[in-house]
Order: structure tokens, then C-alpha cells, then sequence
């Protein structure tokens, strides 16, 4: 190892920001590195919901029973490109054996752990940036048109119920109340007032890299391809693709869907895929909202972001290189409309990311298990946004010395 080499951190989406900004503010030399400006990949369109009852795994006896239905209906919520169909194979396969019940409680358990800790290591990473007025107070409003539909979401508020995580019941009227732009046809919703939102996820982002800087962290541009070794197996450099070899003490892999080629080049093999959402934003919408708002039934979800509404959702199964599917977007904003029937669709523009998920729905963070001085951070799916701060603050230990106050087995790299 270089005397003097930072700590490297590979990835400048929410996850890699943090992290960064966590390391700088502790004293250690940090330096952030990814192959485009820091903010521009999933972190960019993301639903902008710090969302801590959203920790269910999405393999689960239920939902199997809906995915042939869902991938046959073209408007659907899942779609699966034929083309990438065999690639996708094995993945699909991990994922249906993650949904087993006798694995459920244990993949619950772990997305909980994190949820109880997000609000406490979230106000103080934003608090310690400056940024914690980009954090909303107001929560999320689950509807619910029929109490049929209600009843079809019991699993998920179960499992609320059951971790103690706090939830409303409403009626029409305090609907109403609450936010009187919703159709008078949704009868039942459900608050879920820990779901706060960010007002802009790619500001946050470029927050907390301002911030990283203003403490003396670096940012470099490159694509990390392999790393250099200590002939004792630590890791003490990134090398990138046009050629350069940055040294270090250490280094971080935060860099979503494209971590698997990189802990693949450590010796690790980690089942990663892309799973594709898009968004539609509204600069004109005609509404204003303070919650944002999820549909279950409709598999849409509505947010007041970056001055406007977003509306997002759907998963899409193609892989990195499938061009996008911007057909996608502009059917979960029509079918926004039946929430808030006087939403505008005027100044809209249309965003694809790619969220990294694994099949059982739990993050990896923590160290390499083959490599010193090598940690990961990757795996968040659509719970980057919520899990930042509580993954910067356990990566900060690690690497920091301090006493991890939770039990990471259940987020090992080797566990798959």
C-alpha cells in the first residue's frame, strides 16, 4: 500500500456520494470516481421516496402467483425482453428461490434491520452536509379504490404491522382532507408518515459531492476495469480503461448495476441485474401535491420532485444495453390520471434507469470476502435513495475502526 493513497470509492450515484462525504468528514482521504458525472445514473430519475415500508422481498409466493399475468399483459407492470430471456435464466432462478417461505422471514428481517436505523443516519448525514431542508416532512399515501383492493395489500400491511412500522388507515373524507387533488372515487388509503420524500434526488447527490470537495475530497472521471494487489492480497490501486493506475489504501465498490464486472475481476461472483424503471416528468402537471402517492393495484407510484410531478414505476427485465422503452413511461402517467384526474401531461419529459437488484432484495454491504481492504456497497434496488445514509454510516465503520452496531451476515458478499 502507497503511504498516503486515499481511499477510493468507485460509483458517484446517492450510494457512492455518501459514502465518500461520510469517509472525507472522518478524517480519511477519500477520492470519488465513476465513468460519468456524479448524479447522472439511477440516482438521476429515481421516485425521490425515502421509503422504509417498501423493504418486502419482490420474490414472494404472491407475486409469483401475478408474474404470468404481468408479463403477458404488454401494458403490464412487469415486462421481460424475450431477447434476454436466457441471460436473465439464472438470475430468475435465484429470485424464485429467495421467495421460498421458509426464507421470507429472514429476508424481512434484514430489510427491516436497516429500515429502523434510516431516519436517525439520514438526518445526521444530511445535517452534517447542510442538506437536511431537502428532506420533506409529509409522507406517502397508499390508495386503495375498492376494499377488495385493500384487502389484496393485507401482506404487505401485515408485515408493517408486525415490525411496528407506524401506518393510518383513512377514509374518503380524511383523503380529502389530506390531499384533495385524489379522485373522490379512491374510498380507502392507507399513510404511511415515515415515507418522507427528498425534493430533488440528483440535487441531493450533487450536494453532498459539493460538500465532499468542500472537505478536500477528489473526483476523478474514468471506467475502473481491474485492481492492483499487494503480493499479501490487499488491495492497493484501481486501474481504468484509458490506461491510468490510481493508488490506494482501500476501496469502495458503489457502482450499481455495474459492481458485477468489478467483483468479478476480486474473484466474487454476485448476481446482479438490471432491473429497468422509467419516469415521466410533469413540469405543467395542473396539481399540487404534498404526499406522494402509490396505487397497488395499478403498480404506479406519484411524487412532487425537482418542482414538478414524477410518476414512475414498472420493471423491465433487458439488461444494460436494450434500447428504452419510452412507451413504458407514458403509460404509467396516463394511468396517474386515475388518481388525479385533473393532472396535466403538459412539459413532460421521459427517463429510463437502471436500478441494481439481486434476487433476494437484500443489499450487499461490507467487506470483500476474498480481498483486504476491498468493501462493497451495491445491490440497493429501488431503496438506494433509502438506504444511503445507513449504508454510508456502516462502511464508515468498517473502514473507520469504529464498532458496527449491527450484525452484517445477512448483507455478506459470499452468501449467494
Amino acid at each position: 500500500m502507497e503511504p498516503g493513497a486515499p481511499a477510493i470509492v468507485i460509483g458517484a450515484g446517492i450510494i457512492g456520494a455518501a459514502i465518500a462525504f461520510e469517509l472525507q468528514r472522518r478524517g480519511q482521504a477519500t477520492l470519488l470516481i465513476d465513468r460519468q458525472q456524479p448524479g447522472r445514473g439511477c440516482s438521476f430519475g429515481n421516485m425521490a421516496s425515502i421509503a422504509v415500508t417498501e423493504f418486502l422481498p419482490a420474490s414472494r409466493p404472491s407475486v409469483w402467483a401475478k408474474l404470468p399475468r404481468w408479463i403477458l399483459d404488454r401494458n403490464g407492470p412487469v415486462a421481460l425482453r424475450p431477447a434476454y430471456l436466457l441471460r436473465l435464466a439464472p438470475w430468475l432462478m435465484r429470485f424464485m428461490l429467495a421467495g421460498r417461505r421458509s426464507k421470507l422471514r429472514e429476508l424481512e428481517d434484514a430489510g427491516a434491520v436497516l429500515c429502523a436505523r434510516v431516519h436517525e443516519d439520514l438526518k445526521a448525514l444530511l445535517s452534517a452536509a447542510g442538506l437536511l431542508d431537502m428532506l420533506s416532512a409529509a409522507g406517502c399515501l397508499s390508495l386503495y379504490a375498492t376494499d377488495a383492493e385493500l384487502i389484496a395489500d393485507h401482506e404487505h400491511l401485515d408485515v408493517l404491522q408486525r415490525y411496528g412500522i407506524p401506518h393510518e388507515h383513512l377514509d374518503r373524507a380524511a383523503i380529502q382532507a389530506l390531499e384533495p387533488a385524489i379522485n373522490p372515487k379512491i374510498a380507502r388509503a392507507v399513510l404511511f408518515p415515515q415515507n418522507c420524500n427528498v425534493a430533488d434526488p440528483y440535487k441531493l447527490v450533487l450536494g453532498l459531492v459539493d460538500r465532499f470537495q468542500t472537505l478536500g475530497g477528489r473526483i476523478e472521471t474514468g471506467d475502473v476495469v481491474s485492481f492492483s494487489l499487494t503480493s499479501e492480497g490487499h488491495i492497493c490501486g484501481v486501474c481504468l480503461a484509458d490506461g491510468r493506475c490510481l493508488k490506494a489504501t482501500s476501496v469502495v465498490i458503489a457502482a450499481g448495476v455495474h459492481a458485477s464486472l468489478l467483483a468479478k475481476s476480486l474473484g466474487e461472483t454476485i448476481p446482479l441485474e438490471s432491473e429497468r424503471g422509467y419516469h415521466t416528468q410533469i413540469v405543467s402537471s395542473g396539481v399540487s401535491l404534498r404526499h406522494s402517492i402509490i396505487w397497488p393495484a395499478r403498480a404506479f407510484m406519484v411524487a412532487p420532485v425537482a418542482g414538478g410531478i414524477r410518476v414512475g414505476g414498472t420493471v423491465e427485465m433487458a439488461g444494460l444495453d436494450a434500447p428504452p422503452d419510452y412507451r413504458r413511461a407514458k403509460i404509467i402517467a396516463e394511468r396517474a390520471r386515475e388518481a388525479l384526474p385533473n393532472l396535466q401531461l403538459k412539459e413532460t419529459s421521459e427517463w429510463m434507469g437502471h436500478r441494481p437488484a439481486l434476487p433476494d432484495t437484500v443489499p450487499v454491504i461490507g467487506p470483500s470476502a476474498k480481498v483486504r481492504g476491498a468493501f462493497y456497497a451495491i445491490g440497493h434496488g429501488h431503496l438506494g435513495l433509502t438506504y444511503a445514509a445507513t449504508t454510508a454510516r456502516l462502511i464508515g465503520d468498517l473502514m473507520t475502526g469504529r464498532d458496527v452496531q449491527l450484525d452484517l451476515m445477512p448483507y455478506r458478499v459470499d452468501r449467494f
